[in-house]
């Protein structure tokens, strides 16, 4: 087997009707006058296959690499993702030039019996950018049965039941499978979620498709799914884990498949951390410029350190905002 090393991927754009060009302000080169909605940075999915663009394994596509290293790649901790022969998650960029479609996504065991072999989705977002005023949906605003949410659906107006919630630069969001939610139009933001690309569209604003077609609703499917207990739900707040010299730490999400925390490092800092076989880890570099294991990195940024990589090393050039995602 080679030697382990921090894997850099070249990224899948994907074109849907609310992208726009607003990711070029996060410093990614995009396709002339094409619209851009998603760039999925790491992934592993049969919609997107993201390739390692460095070292031995260049040109590989990573649903490949997880074929060759297995467990050497994500780690004893991701043996349920292992089991299903899938890599356990997805990273990407989102681009909300106009409103994502109101929707949910299952959990596990729903995704299971009705998707297949995918995944169920539980995600969050960090806030990379935002229009004075953008908002997101964020759960109900009301209690509701699901009888009279289905007819606020079949009646086109989900307005009152939508829970709003105004997002700003630096918020998080976690969206556990289950919460009904929206991006709205003028956010950019990272988000982190398991390896699934199943969406159950509740309500899409009335418009149509390229083909002038309404796009498809998954009405029957999202009712089953939705936490109808998910009231006025407020974003959660950073909890402060650790602060060392020259750099502090916050976790901001945590559930079953991942968990996120977010670094904030001085000019100068540096961050000694072990892939001892665990779990893999991801680094995304958010604002600022480092070197990991002596290579540059700038702009937003992922990168997968495999779980059995061994020791590596973070160095800030100047202040910089990290996250780091992984599997407890």
């Amino acid at each position: 087997m080679a030697d382990l090393y921090p894997l850099f991927f070249e990224p899948v754009l994907k074109n849907y009707i609310w992208g726009g060009r607003n990711l070029e302000k996060l410093g990614l080169s995009l396709p002339e006058n094409e619209r851009v909605a998603e760039s999925w940075e790491i992934a592993a999915h049969e919609d997107g296959m993201t390739v390692v663009k460095n070292g031995t394994y260049a040109g590989m596509e990573l649903g490949e690499l997880l074929n060759q290293l297995g467990e050497v790649l994500v780690g004893k901790n991701n043996e349920w993702a292992l089991k299903r022969g899938k890599f356990p998650l997805l990273v990407k960029l989102i681009d909300a030039n106009k409103n994502l479609s109101v929707q949910v996504h299952p959990d596990d065991d729903y995704a299971k019996r009705y998707e297949g072999n995918e995944l169920g989705k539980s995600e969050m977002w960090v806030i990379l950018d935002a229009k004075p005023g953008a908002e997101i949906v964020y759960g109900l605003d009301e209690h509701i049965t699901k009888e009279r949410f289905k007819k606020a659906i079949k009646d086109g107006d989900l307005g009152e039941y939508l829970h709003r919630v105004e997002i700003k630069q630096g918020d998080h969001v976690c969206v556990p499978s289950g919460t009904l939610h929206a991006i709205l139009e003028g956010a950019l933001l990272a988000e982190i979620q398991q390896n699934s690309n199943t969406t159950y569209r509740v309500f899409d604003w009335n418009r149509v498709g390229d083909d002038g077609e309404p796009r498809e609703l998954h009405v029957e499917k999202a009712l089953d799914v939705i936490d109808f207990n998910q009231v006025k739900k407020a974003l959660p707040l950073p909890q402060e884990k650790e602060s060392e010299i020259g750099f502090s730490v916050e976790n901001l999400c945590r559930n079953q498949y991942f968990t996120t925390d977010r670094y904030y490092l001085e000019e100068g800092a540096t961050i000694d951390g072990l892939c001892d076989g665990s779990t893999l880890e991801i680094w995304g570099l958010l604002s600022g410029t480092i070197k990991l294991n002596g290579e540059e990195m700038n702009r937003i940024n992922f990168v997968l350190l495999p779980a059995s990589m061994g020791p590596y090393e973070i160095k800030a050039n100047e202040a910089s905002v990290l996250l780091r995602t992984y599997v407890e």
